[in-house]
């Protein structure tokens, strides 16, 4: 029989599994924020603790609620801890070195993505020199995971049964928003960029679009997410391809490099403090 004590733990310990899931909800939508109807149909969590774990998030500082649109945002002590962590272990750091060499050997825009459930964010553009840029892509951009050059070399990093799942989730919205991205055709770029060691966009989500990706790894072979170069579709033909292959191979693996000597092939203790702070609001 378990004891009062164990049930209260187990309870506490759920309370914080929860938080942390709305938590990590929410920073999907940083800069849109989400709105309460919406936190609870994706949860799957009645709205009363829903609103019960919010507010426990708010104590925190980790989420906040607008008070004009009534959204919940990611909160202040949120984008300290991220500021910490970003230290430690911000792939954007790591790759920003590689993003300015990038873009300033092709002239051409280039970008730092990773990967959020089923889809893509971009964390970063890097604007080139040449005077005639696309613009499809911009820092914070949602994708599906396999539009896009950097979100296609994502997805062909995964094994193939998580592939098939992401895109049976999304294939919806890819048959609504990408016509020419069906997921069979997705797949045949999956096993096309497994081929090359690269992926290729040839204007399948804007005409006059056209990139290229390449996913980099964490020392123990997961994904880590992705660098990428966009550019005009005159600047991207057969005759430059394997120029800008060999340049984005080149800086993913000194991103890799980087990663391995700043992570280390163990298990992350679980963040005290985070929990701590959410253990004390909750009760």
């Amino acid at each position: 029989m378990v004891s009062s004590r164990a049930e209260k733990d187990l309870t506490g310990a759920q309370s914080v599994d929860r938080a942390l899931r709305l938590l990590a909800l929410v920073s999907r939508q940083a800069e849109r924020g989400m709105p309460l109807s919406t936190i609870v149909d994706r949860s799957g969590l009645n709205k009363p603790t829903v609103r019960r774990l919010l507010l426990a998030l708010i104590r925190a500082g980790l989420i906040e609620q607008n008070i004009v649109n009534r959204r919940y945002y990611i909160g202040e002590e949120a984008y300290v801890l991220g500021s910490l962590a970003s230290r430690r272990y911000g792939l954007l750091q790591m790759s920003m070195s590689s993003l300015i060499r990038l873009s300033r050997k092709t002239e051409d825009s280039s970008f730092v993505s990773v990967r959020r459930d089923t889809y893509s964010v971009c964390l970063h553009r890097e604007e080139g020199t040449f005077p005639i840029r696309t613009h499809a892509l911009q820092a914070g951009f949602e994708h599906p995971l396999g539009v896009g050059a950097g979100s296609l070399a994502m997805l062909a990093s995964l094994p193939d049964d998580e592939i098939a799942f992401i895109l049976d989730i999304n294939r919806p919205l890819l048959m609504e928003r990408f016509p020419k991205l069906h997921p069979d055709r997705i797949w045949a770029d999956v096993h096309a960029t497994r081929e090359t060691g690269v992926a290729f966009n040839p204007g399948l989500v804007y005409a006059n679009s056209w990139g290229m990706g390449m996913a980099v790894l964490f020392p123990d072979g997961k994904l880590a997410g992705a660098l990428s170069i966009a550019a005009i579709d005159s600047r991207m033909q057969a005759e430059r391809q394997g120029e800008l292959t060999e340049l984005l191979r080149a800086e993913a693996r000194t991103v890799e490099a980087e990663l391995a000597r700043t992570f280390k092939l163990k298990q992350e203790a679980e963040r005290p403090s985070l929990r701590s702070a959410l253990e004390r609001a909750l009760h």
